[in-house]
């Protein structure tokens, strides 16, 4: 049944062979671990690459659910590397079977730019200039 975790028994009837009686098993669950996902009960954790200009301006990224369908996670600009988000009701199914869904959470994780153009260095390097500039000011 949906929302079943590892150590979840679950009971079923069978017919007995050769009687028109059932017999009653009881099975005793264990899940495998997803590679994508990593599931605390009802809730979800995921890590989502996220890149630096993205991170730094304010983006949306793509995130993909347990459903197998995609939801699009504003972030907003100066999002640090680590940061969690939540998209509630993106879990795993409670086990009751009432509608009820965990949460999804998704960690962000910062990919810094590969193979950087001359202007790009140039303009990292104005960055850290002005950024130094700043910092001897006394400005934050």
């Amino acid at each position: 049944p949906a929302g079943v975790d590892t150590g979840s028994k679950v009971s079923i009837s069978v017919p007995a062979k050769g009687e028109s009686s059932k017999m009653d098993l009881s099975l005793l669950i264990t899940i495998s671990p997803n590679a994508q996902f990593e599931r605390k009960g009802k809730d979800l954790y995921v890590t989502q690459q996220f890149p630096l200009v993205d991170a730094i301006l304010g983006g949306e990224i793509k995130v993909a659910t347990i459903k197998g369908t995609q939801i699009a996670l504003s972030a907003p600009p100066e999002t640090q590397n680590g940061r969690t988000f939540r998209l509630r009701g993106q879990g795993m199914p409670a086990r009751s079977g009432k509608g009820e869904f965990g949460d999804l959470y998704v960690m962000v994780k910062v990919v810094l730019p590969e193979k950087l153009s001359d202007r790009e260095r140039e303009l990292f390097q104005e960055l850290a200039d002005l950024r130094q500039s700043q910092q001897g000011l006394g400005e934050e």
